[in-house]
């Protein structure tokens, strides 16, 4: 009974927002659709220039912990860009989504772990901003199935990986 309940999704997401930084550190640039490339992440995105196969391809972020973090961080603006993170998502628990496959638009990403704040969020959010989002940091992903990924896509829970392993013999 447990199991089924960690392994079943029934929400549908929605992609709020998009961003992408095109060099580490770099300013992130607000975008209505990006391209998810297997194995390496967001085109456009410093993340997709590193060695391929890694786990935090794509940096995902609930949108419902935005208030939180504001409010944590005493800041009245924790914009996704001070956040750092690829996209923005509504609707959907995206810690249910850790060691499952999900589709947003034509792609299709598994979740891989918990995405931690960085040290840069001390500075993007001043004195507590660390504390403010650990917890809250939301999901990393790496990409399976390359595809468009747009504002206003859904976010859809395909299974666990280990469902799709046994199915088609690979991950």
């Amino acid at each position: 009974m447990l199991d089924d309940l960690l392994t079943t999704v029934p929400q549908i997401g929605r992609v709020e927002w998009i961003g992408l930084a095109p060099t580490d550190g770099a300013p992130i640039e607000v975008v209505a659709e990006v391209e998810a490339e297997v194995g390496t992440g967001l085109f456009g995105d410093h993340h997709c220039n590193r060695k391929p196969g890694g786990k935090r391809q794509v940096t995902l972020i609930q949108s419902e912990h935005l208030p939180v973090i504001r409010a944590l961080s005493e800041r009245r603006d924790a914009s996704p860009e001070l956040l750092r993170r690829n996209i923005v998502v509504s609707g959907i628990n995206l810690i249910s989504l850790k060691k499952m496959r999900f589709q947003i638009g034509k792609a299709i990403l598994e979740g891989t772990g918990d995405c931690a704040p960085c040290s840069l969020m001390e500075r993007n959010l001043g004195p507590g901003g660390y504390q403010a989002m650990r917890g809250h940091g939301g999901l990393t992903a790496k990409v399976l199935q390359r595809g468009t990924i747009r504002v206003g896509d859904t976010v859809v829970c395909l299974g666990t990986a280990a469902c799709h392993e046994s199915a088609d013999g690979d991950v």
